[in-house]
């Protein structure tokens, strides 16, 4: 949905502008060459996209090597203390999902990692074989969504006494009879996905994210979220609909919401048919817009 995306944000070719996850540099690129005097800053943990942003423009481009959580503590080291618009495409990005050695996907055989950064300390391995029974019992059934998230548990804990879980295949071939019948792929997949989220602290990382945006976007500044599963979906529409993330909203005296983006799509943009053929994963994106107010 780059198209979609680049109307979002509405580009100023003069404006300042945050690509929050730089990942292959695609929609870097188109915002890069619709700006005219104008900056863009880069974001991404991952050592590969130092890779990727090599060759960009650095007069109007800047890459920051660094998670979107820490969004206004770089733009302020670099002197910006309002930008014009903020672009995140939230979740694993194709290549990582492609690179086998990475452990993201239960395509290929590899060790258990799953860490965007992977100068981080904690990895997939450490997660399912260190947590308590617990502890992944409501990983799984938060991050995941699965629904016997404690049958699972379970039988990690048991699993892990004799030989500890290292491989991708290891996990899979517990998973193999715990798996809906029909469904596995799926049933995969949300056990990844949990596991993910909590190595890489997605959904505390997303919150610290959404709410810097409040503070530099400018008014009529755009932000642009593209979310890929149903918990940063909801927490990128609470926070365009009410302000908050969490507890009550607030209200002027007049009984008005107070809240500092206005969204300016009442429901989600999706990807067409002919997007879905050429790239799978779109099938579940999801774009919201936002107007700081």
């Amino acid at each position: 949905m780059l198209s979609e995306c680049l109307e979002g944000l509405n580009i100023d070719e003069r404006g300042i502008y945050v690509d929050l996850t730089f990942g292959g540099g695609g929609h870097s690129q188109a915002i890069v060459e619709r700006l005219n005097n104008g900056r863009l800053f880069g974001f991404d943990q991952d050592a590969d996209a130092v890779i990727n942003a090599e060759g960009f423009p650095t007069r109007s481009f800047t890459f920051i090597a660094a998670n979107f959580r820490h969004l206004k503590k770089y733009l302020r080291l670099h002197g910006i203390t309002t930008v014009n618009g903020i672009l995140a495409d939230l979740g694993v990005s194709s290549h990582q999902i492609d690179a086998a050695e990475r452990g993201f996907s239960t395509r290929f055989d590899a060790k258990l990692d799953m860490r965007m950064n992977r100068e981080a300390d904690s990895s997939a391995r450490d997660v399912i074989n260190d947590y308590d029974q617990d502890a992944l019992h409501r990983m799984f059934g938060i991050y995941g969504e699965v629904k016997n998230a404690r049958t699972l548990a379970a039988a990690i804990v048991s699993k892990r006494v004799n030989q500890p879980l290292t491989k991708v295949s290891e996990l899979i071939s517990l998973l193999k009879p715990l798996a809906p019948r029909g469904r596995e792929f799926k049933y995969y997949a949300q056990v990844f996905q949990a596991i993910r989220i909590e190595v890489n602290e997605e959904m505390k990382a997303l919150e610290e994210m959404l709410l810097q945006t409040a503070e530099v976007l400018t008014v009529g500044g755009r932000l642009v979220v593209m979310s890929y599963h149903s918990l940063e979906d909801r927490m990128v529409k609470n926070f365009m609909n009410k302000g908050k993330l969490h507890g009550e909203v607030e209200k002027d005296i007049y009984g008005n919401l107070i809240r500092p983006v206005q969204q300016l799509t009442r429901k989600p943009i999706t990807a067409t048919e002919e997007e879905i053929k050429e790239n799978n994963r779109a099938r579940s994106a999801k774009l919201r817009i936002a107007e700081r107010i």
